[in-house]
């Protein structure tokens, strides 16, 4: 195959001024006016092997495809028997697949930059890469000497999350070097399951997927594996093989009929946003009167259930089940009926649904993340992880805890390093920091490891991260904050592409694609019992005038002074040895370093469903395996949580109880005055297009997946609205302008709109990019003052 040698397309996009003049057609070579011109003498192609690195939680290994020093083809591995289960190729998916076309964008960085206008309007000067160190080594060091290494801000992001040499660990590595930074914890993912799984578990606890096999009955809540983890190797493929063995039916109860409803022939129960802990609790109530729960058992194993468990702290009528049969302080039952007039669910189905969990040999509960991304993501999540307690389905084959299914990681050495600073602030709250970070107590902000903050942020370090002007809420917000140079005096953006959040940047660095650079990584959080290792290897040199990301970290070390600590005398590629050096200890069955070359996907595993239950040693001998709680069981009842909920505080209308009780929150059915203004109820989705804002600037997946607002027929007909129409999705933060998609797919009241699209707001303000976070608030949940995007009131007119 003829096509552009390496040294032609530099020259051309230079020409050109970008990639947009030949990048025209989905192949390379880029069009035929370009084959034409192409050497005659054909060169060989030449493979190796990369990965895709996006936080998916799969990092599928890619094979890489070369010729005259450009990339052809992306494809999938080869050259194992992909018959045998556990010796599968883990395919990529069609974003993995798009990673030629996202390293040849017309949008790819390609100098150095500073800022020559104001923050936001994209204006930028090339400067040289010894310049751009000099500005940001100084930078720092004004900053440590002014406000102390507290004001540093490394940003949170996940553009590189599956790397592990070459990504944020380096850069974390270097700022520790300098004195470290302000931490965050907590994600935009799983903010609020993560605080509040461990007041019930001790831990978090989850099942691998693989235990489907052994199910006969799976419940999912909002839990979206058809559209999130399409890896070959990740934990769709799992349960599909799960599924083929058991034959499990499989309920989804979700606002949304997603794709994992169509793919899994599930049973699709629509539920209102932001209601899960209203059904669970009418559950409990079928459960309760039905003489389907076994008190003696559930009191062996739990805190809280009823009276005879409850702490000596606790107040009169404060179980969980005198929550559910009425008898605690607001004095409702809470049957299928009342629960019915919350959540949209029957009575009906409600008893019957209870009645099936209860009545199954091993029922799958589970849920996905996006329910828990809500104003009150806490008391939902925490809720569910009650479901497999009262329905005695944990513990044994076939069963989970509440929670999304766990993965086996094959641990791979990195090289990071202690921060000096040890204060965090929940990630969600950086905004905050930067405007009344001196205010932030551990009380009113969830500061850990001190009481509160000695200073706002100054200094922003932003690497492979589009949280700054497009993950984050309130973009529009976000953007006040950030023009005023008084607040946050810097900030450093690295990345591969001109994001909207680069826009923002006072210096812009180009950063290496994982297609032109090398790492040594593991399978990540997202593949259930397949768990492997693979040996990254560029493919071709780096493009323009980019430069490894180690390589740069070294040369701003050397202008603060710590170099020697940064490197160890190492250069990159001897890191790379080294930690595999490492891993070789803990399996000497791996080959040599030096025989991986070329390999790939160098080891691959895959764990027994038998070995993988969670909360099997603790059922089994609960006195014997106490769990990592007060108590050492599960606790239904949370003298932590009491003591916090008397203890921080808290917005008027914030709640944080002792049991998972359902609470009406901000931004939904708690606001009945403003939904007279904002009636529809907004949700986000992921789509398979992108994997958060990563993808978005492919075309071609923009084609294959489109971004449309669902909305069902009886909320469009009574807008005047039809399927394709352009309409504004608006509130009192901002408008976004997208197509409409009507269907049936979507509960009348909700609406949906995918998220990760980039923000880009017109001249009059309005979002034309279709940013659903120009509509979210910044407002946190209760507890892990997490993200609530799932929590926001809208109204939708013809544009």
């Amino acid at each position: 195959m003829k096509g552009l040698s390496r040294r032609q397309f530099l020259g051309h996009t230079v020409k050109a001024g970008g990639m947009a003049a030949i990048a025209a057609s989905v192949p390379l070579p880029f069009s035929s006016t370009a084959q034409a011109q192409a050497p005659a003498k054909e060169s060989a192609e030449k493979i190796t092997y990369s990965a895709c690195l996006v936080n998916c939680g799969s990092r599928c290994p890619l094979k890489v495809h070369t010729q005259d020093g450009v990339v052809t083809q992306i494809s999938t591995e080869s050259g194992i028997d992909d018959a045998a289960w556990g010796q599968h190729q883990i395919r990529p998916c069609l974003r993995g697949r798009s990673v030629k076309w996202k390293t040849y964008s017309p949008d790819r960085l390609k100098y150095p930059m500073k800022r020559v206008g104001k923050r936001g309007e994209g204006k930028f000067q090339r400067i040289s890469w010894d310049e751009a160190t000099t500005i940001i080594a100084d930078k720092l060091k004004y900053t440590i000497e002014k406000y102390g290494n507290e004001a540093i801000y490394y940003q949170y992001g996940s553009g590189s999350t599956g790397a592990n040499l070459l990504g944020r660990n380096a850069n974390k590595r270097f700022l520790n070097t300098i004195g470290g930074f302000l931490e965050q914890h907590g994600t935009y993912s799983t903010a609020q399951i993560s605080t509040v799984e461990p007041y019930v578990y001790g831990s978090g606890q989850g099942s691998l997927i693989s235990n489907i096999a052994h199910s006969d009955l799976v419940v999912m809540f909002c839990q979206n594996l058809a559209e999130t983890r399409m890896s070959g190797g990740g934990q769709i493929a799992e349960a599909f093989e799960a599924l083929k063995r058991s034959n499990a039916k499989v309920i989804i109860i979700d606002p949304r009929m997603s794709d994992s409803s169509i793919a899994f022939d599930a049973e699709w129960i629509p539920i209102k946003p932001g209601t899960d802990a209203a059904l669970v609790a009418a559950l409990g109530h079928t459960l309760v009167v039905e003489g389907l729960a076994d008190d003696a058992f559930i009191n062996r194993y739990c805190v809280g259930w009823d009276a005879s468990t409850l702490p000596a702290s606790a107040p009169e009528n404060a179980s969980y089940k005198d929550y559910i049969m009425g008898n605690g302080p607001d004095g409702i039952e809470k049957t299928p009926e009342w629960a019915s007039k919350i959540c949209g669910i029957s009575p009906i189905r409600i008893k019957q649904l209870a009645r099936e969990m209860a009545g199954a040999n091993a029922a799958w509960i589970s849920q996905g993340w996006g329910l828990q991304r809500t104003a009150n993501g806490e008391q939902s999540a925490r809720a569910i992880m009650m479901l497999p307690v009262m329905t005695k389905q944990f513990g044994k084959l076939g069963t989970n805890t509440g929670n999304w299914g766990s993965s086996v990681k094959y641990a791979v050495p990195g090289f990071a390093t202690a921060n000096p600073v040890k204060t965090s602030i929940p990630c969600f709250l950086w905004t905050d920091a930067i405007t009344r970070g001196t205010e932030m107590t551990a009380e009113n902000s969830f500061i850990r490891n001190k009481d509160k903050l000695e200073t706002n942020i100054k200094f922003l370090w932003h690497f492979a991260s589009n949280v700054t002007m497009n993950q984050h809420s309130d973009l529009n917000k976000t953007h006040e904050i950030l023009q005023d140079e008084s607040m946050c005096e810097f900030i450093m953006v690295w990345d591969h592409h001109m994001t909207p959040s680069a826009r923002y940047a006072d210096i812009l660095l180009p950063d290496v694609t994982t297609l032109e650079t090398s790492d040594l990584i593991d399978n990540s959080y997202a593949t259930g019992a397949y768990y492997y290792v693979t040996r990254l290897q560029p493919a071709i040199e780096p493009l323009w005038d980019n430069r490894p990301t180690y390589d740069v970290l070294a040369d701003i070390a050397k202008k603060m002074g710590t170099y020697d600590a940064f490197t160890e005398g190492r250069t990159y590629e001897e890191w790379i040895a080294h930690s595999y050096h490492n891993l070789r200890k803990s399996n000497p069955h791996l080959p040599e370093f030096a025989k991986t070359d070329g390999m790939g996907v160098i080891d691959r595993k895959l764990a027994k469903a038998e070995d993988h239950i969670a909360l099997k040693a603790f059922r089994d001998d609960p006195q014997g395996n106490p769990l990592k709680t007060p108590s050492g069981k599960i606790e239904m009842y949370s003298e932590r949580l009491a003591n916090i909920a008397d203890t921080w505080e808290l917005p008027e209308g914030d709640k944080i109880t002792a049991v998972a009780e359902y609470c009406e929150s901000f931004e939904g059915l708690g606001e009945p005055e403003r939904m007279k203004q904002f009636p529809l109820q907004m949700i986000g989705f992921h789509t398979k297009g992108r994997t958060h804002s990563t993808y978005h600037n492919v075309p071609q997946l923009r084609e294959a997946v489109r971004d449309e607002v669902w909305m069902n027929p009886v909320d469009a007909q009574s807008r005047g609205l039809i399927q394709g129409d352009r309409v504004l999705v608006f509130n009192d933060r901002g408008e976004i302008h997208m197509p409409v998609k009507v269907t049936a797919r979507i509960i009348p009241g909700v609406v949906a709109v995918p998220q990760g699209a980039w923000y880009q707001p017109n001249k009059q303000g309005i979002d034309v990019g279709g940013c659903i976070n120009t509509l979210t608030t910044q407002r946190p949940s209760p507890l892990a003052k997490g993200n609530p995007q799932h929590s926001n009131l809208v109204e939708i007119r013809k544009a």
